[in-house]
């Protein structure tokens, strides 16, 4: 099994993911090998709420160059988490829109 703060690396602060939190939908982003249960109850754990849905998204890598220099970012794996209705928001995100 693994911890759940090896699961859930960073939350995604952007204005897209902002507009979501009314919807009670949050953005995270996690291990590239974890699954959904895994996040889900990673999710429950470190914030202490009920997960109704998650999805997932693999992030490919994209193409950089500097000067001279060519490579690619590295390819990540992001989780959209919805909560429940009853469920409370997570504190985290409240002080941020």
């Amino acid at each position: 099994m693994k911890f759940a703060e090896d699961v859930i690396i960073a939350p995604i602060i952007t204005e897209a993911s902002m507009s979501r939190l009314a919807d009670k939908k949050y953005t995270f982003r996690v291990a590239t090998g974890a699954t959904k249960p895994e996040i889900a109850h990673a999710v429950e754990e470190l914030f202490g709420v009920k997960v109704s849905a998650v999805n997932t998204i693999n992030m490919k890598r994209k193409p950089k160059r500097l000067r001279y220099s060519q490579g690619y970012t590295a390819a990540w794996k992001k989780a959209v988490v919805t909560l429940t209705a009853d469920s409370k928001p997570i504190e985290f995100f409240e002080g941020m829109y």
